[in-house]
């Protein structure tokens, strides 16, 4: 089986637009929260206890509308490039949870359901003051269907995720301020898709949606506007070994585009 790793360095809300139609079978992402703003007006030590603190970082600090523009042009690209039946899970904070369930819905897509990521170990700020955040929400969608590809094997899955946050050796080039551990993106790879089948990462990072893809014999398409992170995820996924005949293409967005 070949398989087909797809890396594209721009913005994807223009990319998505070049892209071939009903090509993919998962998308998986961790798009901005719309966070920065909220956070660096709160009074919290945030800030002094990360050196990466994304709400300086400058891709999280669009006013509210704004960014409910520019996930629905997000979702309207995704319904026009998911396969029917095809699904998408979306990582975002609880309080962004409905507003985004709506942008989708919107566009096309039967809810599924919200979940949550649980952080055994997350940093202890304001520990006395009250309590931890420890979770991150994702919301499980299906395109034109009321299900799709559900791998569960006969076995009770929850509708939550337990691991520890990114452990180091997955930061050996370098990390993202919001970086998801392979564990996690390995779980709703293996759970909501099949080996040869296409996986999406519009918003990459990193690359740990790319890394668990190639992993578990997917092919993936992987984009990403910060070049930073960009060429972590390039070292990152060349590193994973696998057992699939696998190949490489790295674009340049603005080609694309132009």
């Amino acid at each position: 089986m070949d398989t087909t790793m797809t890396l594209i360095n721009g913005d994807c809300l223009d990319i998505l637009k070049s892209l071939q139609g009903e090509s993919v079978d998962l998308t998986l992402t961790d798009p901005p929260y719309n966070l920065g703003n909220f956070m660096r007006e709160r009074d919290t030590n945030l800030v002094k206890m990360r050196d990466n603190f994304f709400g300086n970082a400058g891709w999280d600090d669009l006013p509210f509308k704004e960014w409910v523009k520019s996930m629905d042009m997000f979702f309207s690209e995704q319904a026009r490039i998911l396969k029917k039946g095809g699904a998408i899970v979306v990582f975002t904070s609880l309080i962004r949870v409905e507003t985004l369930m709506q942008i989708a819905e919107g566009n096309g897509f039967y809810y599924k359901t919200t979940g949550v990521w649980h952080k055994t170990n997350p940093m202890p700020r304001n520990m006395n003051l009250h309590f931890i955040n420890s979770i991150e929400g994702w919301i499980y969608l299906v395109k034109e269907k009321r299900t799709g590809t559900f791998n569960n094997n006969a076995s009770a899955i929850h509708d939550f995720i337990e691991s520890s946050s990114t452990p180091k050796k997955e930061k050996k080039y370098g990390g993202h301020p919001t970086q998801k551990p392979e564990k996690v993106m390995q779980h709703f790879i293996e759970l909501l898709s099949n080996p040869g089948e296409v996986v999406m990462d519009p918003f990459m990072g990193s690359g740990t949606t790319g890394v668990a893809a190639k992993s578990t014999g997917r092919s993936f398409v992987g984009i990403e506007l910060q070049e930073e992170y960009f060429d972590i995820a390039l070292k990152r996924i060349a590193d994973v070994k696998t057992i699939y005949k696998c190949n490489e293409m790295i674009l340049d967005g603005m080609e694309l585009i132009s």
